[in-house]
């Protein structure tokens, strides 16, 4: 995945901004309330991206509802209706289902000013980049099977790219991979790690000098969320395992809501250090995340984390804490991450180095 949009091109669009009257934008879906909510309660213009009409459920939560809506046709338009936006001092705020629904190697080529940087996507996207990136961090992860011959106990097939958990199933066996496998896909293993499923929501800051200090910038945690996934967490209810197989009923694990969670305050010092390791390394790789992220992990009753993926933006997870987490009201009231990211966009436009958390 390569972009033709180099830091030069951002940089000349961003001379042509009013960047007194900036417009945050995004795509009407995944984490887009927060995302309104918060810039609106920064003062900031919002607008929302759609096919077709603009949804109706927006009415319902005027504290959220964009200021101006774009409707298009299909998402690859957003691409040919840049100068639209840029006319409006639009940046562009990623979520999953934005660099879904375009395509990753799309996205990273809109000629728009986005928030944080895009040369993330493909490292993520790629599962193999994803794990040199996490396991040359230093941080605990699921072994990966080399391929399906290798499989000797259960392990978690994941095709590549962010699919809200689409598709994703477990393997007992080689038959069973073979049964289930979707061959048109990329798919990566990894080893079934039975404990907890945490997923950990951090915001990392290059332009903050107080709080839990790194190379540079800052690292805040910011809350913590358990997927709820179809049909995977009520399956059970209908038999155990073995009845559940002779039926032909297998879990998936399609990502339907999200239960926040607390975690023992004792195991905080793990979270800050994997945090600390995945900025630290992504720094030397590829310059660098910028705002949010969240690291997918499963906590096993020795209490130690494995890290079995990492989400580099915002993920829908945040949505349970709009009015602020346990962790992020300690940091600010209210403090969604839709608000973290207008408030960081806001202080570089105040410093005058808004390129600092654009690309």
């Amino acid at each position: 995945m390569t972009s033709d949009i180099n830091t030069r091109c951002i940089q000349e669009i961003l001379q042509e901004y009013d960047i007194k009257d900036l417009t945050i934008a995004t795509v009407c879906s995944h984490t887009s309330l927060q995302i309104f909510h918060g810039a609106k309660k920064e003062g900031l213009k919002t607008l929302g991206i759609c096919i077709g009409e603009p949804p109706r459920f927006y009415d319902a939560f005027p504290l959220a509802k964009p200021d101006s809506f774009m409707s298009v046709n299909s998402y690859k338009e957003i691409l040919e209706r840049t100068d639209e936006l840029a006319k409006k001092n639009a940046i562009i705020i990623p979520h999953g289902s934005f660099v879904e629904y375009l395509g990753a190697s799309n996205f990273v080529n809109i000629r728009l000013p986005t928030f944080g940087n895009r040369k993330v996507l493909e490292w993520e996207s790629d599962r193999r980049m994803e794990r040199k990136w996490l396991e040359e961090a230093g941080v605990p992860m699921p072994r990966k099977i080399q391929g399906p011959e290798d499989i000797r106990g259960p392990v978690m097939v994941k095709y590549h790219g962010a699919k809200g958990g689409k598709g994703f199933f477990v393997a007992k066996n080689i038959s069973d991979f073979n049964t289930r496998i979707d061959s048109k896909e990329i798919y990566d293993l990894q080893e079934f790690v039975l404990g907890t499923r945490y997923y950990l929501h951090y915001f990392y800051s290059p332009l903050s000098t107080e709080g839990y200090r790194l190379g540079q910038g800052t690292l805040e945690l910011t809350g913590m969320d358990r997927r709820v996934e179809s049909n995977a967490d009520e399956i059970f209810r209908l038999g155990s395992p073995a009845e559940l197989e002779e039926s032909g009923i297998q879990p998936t694990f399609v990502v339907t809501g999200n239960v926040p969670l607390v975690l023992r305050e004792s195991l905080l010092p793990k979270v800050f250090e994997m945090g600390e390791k995945v900025v630290e390394k992504s720094i030397e790789l590829f310059g660098g995340l910028i705002g949010s992220f969240c690291l997918e992990t499963v906590l096993t009753d020795e209490l130690e984390f494995r890290v079995f993926e990492i989400s580099a933006r915002i993920v829908a997870g945040t949505n349970p804490y709009i009015s602020g987490s346990p962790y992020s009201d300690l940091i600010q009231p209210e403090l969604s991450t839709g608000r973290r990211i207008a408030i960081e966009i806001k202080k570089a436009q105040s410093m005058g180095c808004l390129e600092k958390v654009l690309t």
